[in-house]
């Protein structure tokens, strides 16, 4: 498993990570038990969750279950700031919500420290200042090692970096936000800045909920136990025109080379500037092997050439 530095910072990560959402949703513990050990087994240390998976909760507590004395060989990240409760009371980036999320997170995870924290979503109604401030604290004290963002605007990042710079704190070392083959959107403000301020990137649905799999073909019907039967909104978010006819040639080019598309998928995400780690889920023992072979493929300059003709 290939080790790379996330962004400008010394934590270091396996190139392919583990999303953490089906854990306690999609599969019950002892499934999630047996992926995550098997994971850990094939070298990933890279383990994404966050507070709002699984029902709110429920993926941090599966992970806190089962890892014991593993622990120690990961690195556990996780997230604040989505809504974790109805009445908006519990949700946001202020210093008095940050410091109970970072409690509640770290009572179900059952450790007393947090690897990467991350900021889920920015928050219009406080200052970044403040928020920085708290996190700085966070890290003084030991609760968190690192911070990160994730579906940040790019003035949002840029904005949060000159804080830092300003009032001596904590800066942001990663940024979570999706790209994949067929959502290449933040490559016009996004990922410049990502590479302006030396911020690891996270590449979250880097299969666009499967699109990139391969195994939904124009025009026949979706596997019952795949996710776009069980979520419909997802299929048409992705399962467009322009998005198809993609897939179609994209197909073809990985077959032609001796390739599958999780290959393509994978090793061109791991291609890419400043992306430390690729994050995908699996519910299945044979998914995390799979993924983990998935970045082997290094592509060319050609071949980078011939990806962009095609998907941009």
């Amino acid at each position: 498993m290939q080790i790379r530095n996330l962004g400008g910072s010394g934590l270091r990560v396996s190139v392919v990570g583990l999303g953490c959402n089906n854990f306690g949703q999609r599969i019950d513990l002892e499934a999630s038990r047996k992926v995550i050990h098997r994971a850990i087994d094939l070298g990933v240390t890279l383990f994404d969750t966050a507070d709002i998976y699984a029902g709110r909760g429920g993926s941090e507590t599966v992970l806190g279950e089962v890892l014991g004395n593993r622990r120690k060989d990961i690195v556990l990240a996780t997230k604040f700031s989505k809504a974790m409760s109805d009445d908006g009371t519990k949700q946001g980036a202020s210093r008095r919500y940050i410091i109970s999320a970072v409690e509640d997170s770290l009572r179900r995870l059952k450790t007393d420290y947090i690897d990467l924290y991350q900021q889920h979503d920015y928050d219009p109604l406080t200052p970044i200042e403040e928020t920085l401030r708290a996190l700085d604290d966070l890290v003084q004290q030991g609760k968190v090692r690192y911070i990160g963002n994730s579906n940040f605007p790019a003035w949002r990042i840029s904005e949060a970096e000159f804080t830092a710079r300003a009032i001596n704190t904590t800066r942001y070392v990663s940024c979570q936000d999706e790209y994949s083959l067929v959502v290449r959107g933040i490559e016009k403000d996004l990922l410049p800045a990502a590479q302006q301020y030396n911020l690891g990137l996270l590449p979250f649905f880097p299969l666009a909920s499967g699109l990139l799999t391969g195994k939904y073909k124009r025009g026949a019907s979706v596997p019952d136990d795949t996710r776009f039967a069980k979520m419909p909104a997802l299929r048409d978010r992705y399962a467009t025109p322009r998005n198809e006819d993609m897939v179609e040639k994209l197909e073809a080019f990985a077959k032609a080379r001796g390739h599958t598309m999780l290959e393509l998928a994978f090793s061109w995400l791991a291609s890419r500037p400043q992306v430390s780690s690729v994050i995908a889920g699996a519910t299945r023992v044979e998914q995390i092997e799979a993924n983990v072979k998935a970045v082997g493929w290094a592509l060319s300059a050609d071949d980078l050439a011939e990806i962009d003709k095609i998907t941009l």
